[in-house]
């Protein structure tokens, strides 16, 4: 009688204990959760990504001049937020447009490098502030992924103004995951042309787990699958879900150029070849930049990167 009650009592304590364990296991993978997902989805916290937009397009020179010419464009998001823009037309009549997007805790004015090259070429230029980024509302960056359904209506709202449009998405970076991702789009408006990224990640998952371990030597179970189990309660999406790689497998038409430095260990080198291969589109080239750190494609050998972007126009836009 007294070792069954004897039984009881531990069976009882450990059923106790064990249930505290999970209770404080709960509250850290929480707690970690929360604070990674603020760490790397708010940039005006100065999280994971702060600083490590390159200067090549951050002081180009040109952002003074772009930012000076431009007109402020804005449009009402899907889910209620007032998006702005720069928008740079061209003084003669052209039909062409690049939508042109920075990368994370940057701004449309910081592109102003690349929209000099653009608008020489004879295009419009229209650049959106991502979502949360300098006046677009918003409190939470989504790495492309909401973005995406953004870049879906700036674009549309070019088609209204010129039914003729013929339009090219370019992006660095942030940007380049979120043109990618924008590629899958199935109501994308077939005015779209063709697509290059730059240093774009094959998904938010890979690119936080390599960050996760990078910054804090963490590995992603159980930390990063809390992290994107906070995001999915708090922003709507989790990380798994906003993957470029599944978006562009949906890309059976537009033409896509890929780029990316062989030096990036930011964005890793080898999610070039990831992206490239899950792309099921026919026309798609891909450009390696030896000694290129993250998004310095441009600046470290700009003769190549260039001629490759206006060799790759030039057989797509009239």
């Amino acid at each position: 009688m007294e070792k069954s009650v004897k039984k009881r009592r531990v069976a009882k304590i450990t059923l106790i204990v064990l249930a505290v364990l999970l209770v404080l296991i709960a509250g850290a993978l929480t707690f970690a959760g929360n604070y990674l997902f603020n760490f790397a989805l708010d940039p005006q916290g100065g999280g994971m990504f702060s600083g490590y937009e390159p200067d090549a397009w951050e002081l180009t020179g040109k952002s003074a001049w772009f930012a000076g010419g431009a007109q402020d464009r804005w449009l009402t998001s899907h889910d209620g937020l007032a998006l702005h823009a720069l928008y740079l037309p061209q003084e003669s009549e052209s039909h062409k447009y690049a939508v042109i997007c920075h990368g994370y805790g940057s701004i449309p004015q910081d592109m102003g490098g690349f929209a000099s090259h653009f608008y020489d070429m004879g295009y419009h230029i229209l650049a959106p502030a991502a979502r949360c980024h300098e006046l677009s509302e918003g409190r939470y960056a989504s790495m492309g992924w909401l973005e995406r359904r953004d870049i879906v209506d700036w674009v549309n709202t070019l088609v209204e103004q010129d039914p003729e449009a013929e339009i090219i998405l370019f992006g660095i970076s942030m940007g380049g995951a979120t043109v990618m991702m924008t590629a899958g789009e199935a109501d994308l408006s077939p005015n779209v042309k063709c697509i290059i990224e730059d240093c774009g990640y094959s998904s938010v998952w890979d690119e936080f787990a390599g960050q996760l371990d990078e910054l804090f030597g963490l590995p992603t179970f159980p930390v990063l699958d809390a992290a994107s189990l906070v995001c999915q309660v708090r922003a709507g999406f989790g990380f798994k879900e906003a993957s470029a790689l599944e978006q562009l497998s949906y890309n059976g038409s537009r033409p896509m150029l890929f780029i990316h430095g062989e030096e990036d260990t930011f964005v890793p080198y080898w999610m070039l070849d990831k992206v490239y291969h899950s792309c099921c589109c026919e026309e798609k080239e891909m450009l390696s930049v030896p000694g290129a750190a993250h998004g310095e494609a441009s600046s470290v050998d700009p003769e190549l990167y260039w001629s490759t972007v206006e060799s790759f126009l030039a057989k797509y836009m009239n």
